[in-house]
Protein backbone atom coordinates (compact mmCIF):
# COMPACT_ATOMS: atom_id res chain seq x y z
CA UNK A 1 0.00 0.00 0.00
CA UNK A 2 2.89 2.09 0.68
CA UNK A 3 4.01 1.90 -2.29
CA UNK A 4 0.58 3.12 -4.00
CA UNK A 5 0.56 6.09 -1.92
CA UNK A 6 4.11 6.87 -3.07
CA UNK A 7 3.39 6.72 -6.77
CA UNK A 8 0.12 8.94 -6.50
CA UNK A 9 1.67 11.23 -4.16
CA UNK A 10 5.06 11.66 -6.31
CA UNK A 11 2.80 12.56 -9.25
CA UNK A 12 3.79 8.62 -10.66
CA UNK A 13 7.35 9.78 -10.03
CA UNK A 14 7.39 13.11 -10.99
CA UNK A 15 8.86 14.41 -7.85
CA UNK A 16 11.90 12.04 -7.86
CA UNK A 17 12.84 13.95 -11.23
CA UNK A 18 15.94 17.04 -10.91
CA UNK A 19 15.98 19.90 -9.63
CA UNK A 20 12.40 21.74 -9.09
CA UNK A 21 10.02 18.64 -8.22
CA UNK A 22 7.06 21.01 -7.85
CA UNK A 23 7.12 22.62 -11.71
CA UNK A 24 7.91 18.70 -12.90
CA UNK A 25 4.40 18.21 -10.32
CA UNK A 26 2.62 21.56 -11.66
CA UNK A 27 3.73 20.15 -16.03
CA UNK A 28 2.03 17.09 -14.87
CA UNK A 29 -0.99 18.60 -14.55
CA UNK A 30 -1.28 20.15 -18.09
CA UNK A 31 -1.69 16.49 -19.80
CA UNK A 32 -4.38 15.24 -17.11
CA UNK A 33 -6.22 18.84 -17.45
CA UNK A 34 -6.90 18.34 -21.02
CA UNK A 35 -7.54 14.83 -20.96
CA UNK A 36 -10.37 16.17 -18.09
CA UNK A 37 -11.65 18.39 -20.03
CA UNK A 38 -12.41 15.80 -22.89
CA UNK A 39 -13.44 12.90 -20.77
CA UNK A 40 -15.41 15.10 -18.23
CA UNK A 41 -15.86 18.60 -19.02
CA UNK A 42 -18.81 18.23 -17.05
CA UNK A 43 -17.88 16.96 -14.02
CA UNK A 44 -14.15 18.94 -13.43
CA UNK A 45 -15.33 19.91 -10.37
CA UNK A 46 -16.38 16.64 -8.76
CA UNK A 47 -13.42 15.30 -10.60
CA UNK A 48 -10.88 18.28 -8.28
CA UNK A 49 -13.04 17.31 -5.01
CA UNK A 50 -12.01 13.55 -5.94
CA UNK A 51 -8.45 14.72 -6.96
CA UNK A 52 -8.39 17.00 -3.58
CA UNK A 53 -9.33 14.06 -1.46
CA UNK A 54 -7.05 11.74 -3.21
CA UNK A 55 -4.25 14.23 -2.47
CA UNK A 56 -4.73 14.83 1.03
CA UNK A 57 -4.33 10.97 2.01
CA UNK A 58 -1.51 10.48 0.08
CA UNK A 59 0.34 13.11 0.86
CA UNK A 60 -0.42 12.81 4.58
CA UNK A 61 1.03 8.89 4.05
CA UNK A 62 3.96 9.75 2.03
CA UNK A 63 4.70 12.07 4.82
CA UNK A 64 4.64 9.24 7.14
CA UNK A 65 6.91 6.98 5.33
CA UNK A 66 9.11 9.07 4.31
CA UNK A 67 9.22 10.38 7.79
CA UNK A 68 9.89 14.18 6.79
CA UNK A 69 7.63 17.09 6.80
CA UNK A 70 6.12 18.16 3.39
CA UNK A 71 8.59 16.48 1.61
CA UNK A 72 9.59 18.22 -1.86
CA UNK A 73 9.27 14.37 -4.01
CA UNK A 74 5.22 15.01 -3.14
CA UNK A 75 3.96 16.86 -5.89
CA UNK A 76 0.50 15.99 -6.04
CA UNK A 77 -0.26 19.21 -4.18
CA UNK A 78 1.31 21.19 -7.62
CA UNK A 79 -1.53 18.78 -9.85
CA UNK A 80 -4.67 20.11 -7.39
CA UNK A 81 -3.39 23.68 -7.65
CA UNK A 82 -3.06 23.99 -11.72
CA UNK A 83 -6.37 21.89 -12.17
CA UNK A 84 -7.13 24.86 -9.76
CA UNK A 85 -5.91 27.14 -11.91
CA UNK A 86 -7.26 25.60 -14.64
CA UNK A 87 -10.58 25.23 -14.15
CA UNK A 88 -12.42 27.87 -16.00
CA UNK A 89 -9.59 28.23 -18.54
CA UNK A 90 -10.83 28.65 -22.25
CA UNK A 91 -9.58 25.77 -24.11
CA UNK A 92 -6.22 27.63 -25.53
CA UNK A 93 -2.85 25.67 -24.68
CA UNK A 94 -1.02 29.25 -24.59
CA UNK A 95 -3.22 30.21 -22.11
CA UNK A 96 -2.88 26.78 -20.11
CA UNK A 97 0.95 27.47 -20.24
CA UNK A 98 0.24 31.20 -18.88
CA UNK A 99 -1.75 29.47 -16.00
CA UNK A 100 1.30 27.08 -15.40
CA UNK A 101 3.64 30.20 -14.54
CA UNK A 102 1.03 32.22 -13.09
CA UNK A 103 0.36 29.30 -10.46
CA UNK A 104 4.28 28.80 -9.94
CA UNK A 105 4.72 32.27 -9.32
CA UNK A 106 2.00 31.81 -5.99
CA UNK A 107 3.38 28.64 -5.36
CA UNK A 108 6.92 29.66 -4.76
CA UNK A 109 6.43 32.65 -3.24
CA UNK A 110 3.50 32.07 -1.38
CA UNK A 111 1.84 35.15 -0.59
CA UNK A 112 -0.33 36.19 2.20
CA UNK A 113 -1.96 34.05 3.56
CA UNK A 114 -0.20 31.28 1.67
CA UNK A 115 2.79 30.84 3.74
CA UNK A 116 0.59 31.32 6.89
CA UNK A 117 -1.20 28.20 5.75
CA UNK A 118 1.99 26.57 4.79
CA UNK A 119 3.65 26.99 8.06
CA UNK A 120 0.66 26.48 10.81
CA UNK A 121 -1.41 23.31 9.20
CA UNK A 122 0.21 20.30 9.36
CA UNK A 123 -0.37 16.46 7.61
CA UNK A 124 -2.36 16.11 4.57
CA UNK A 125 -4.15 18.87 4.45
CA UNK A 126 -1.43 21.25 5.09
CA UNK A 127 0.59 19.68 2.07
CA UNK A 128 -2.38 20.84 -0.15
CA UNK A 129 -4.02 23.42 1.47
CA UNK A 130 -1.46 25.89 0.27
CA UNK A 131 -1.25 25.18 -2.97
CA UNK A 132 -4.89 24.76 -3.32
CA UNK A 133 -5.10 28.44 -2.02
CA UNK A 134 -1.85 29.32 -4.93
CA UNK A 135 -3.87 27.84 -7.10
CA UNK A 136 -6.77 29.84 -6.04
CA UNK A 137 -5.16 33.08 -6.65
CA UNK A 138 -4.05 31.51 -9.82
CA UNK A 139 -7.32 30.95 -11.42
CA UNK A 140 -8.25 34.64 -10.18
CA UNK A 141 -5.28 36.28 -11.72
CA UNK A 142 -5.98 34.07 -15.41
CA UNK A 143 -9.29 35.29 -15.29
CA UNK A 144 -8.57 38.90 -14.94
CA UNK A 145 -5.90 38.14 -18.05
CA UNK A 146 -8.47 36.16 -20.31
CA UNK A 147 -11.25 38.72 -19.52
CA UNK A 148 -8.78 41.62 -20.66
CA UNK A 149 -7.89 39.55 -23.98
CA UNK A 150 -10.96 37.87 -24.70
CA UNK A 151 -13.48 40.49 -22.90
Amino acid sequence: MDRLFMTIATGFGTGYLPKAPGTWGSLLALPLHFFLRQLAPNHYALALAGIFFIAVITAGQAEKILDRKDPGVVVIDEVIGMLITLIAAPNNPLLWLLGFFIFRFFDIFKPYPIRLIDQRINGGMGIVLDDVLAGVYSLMVLQLICYAIIG
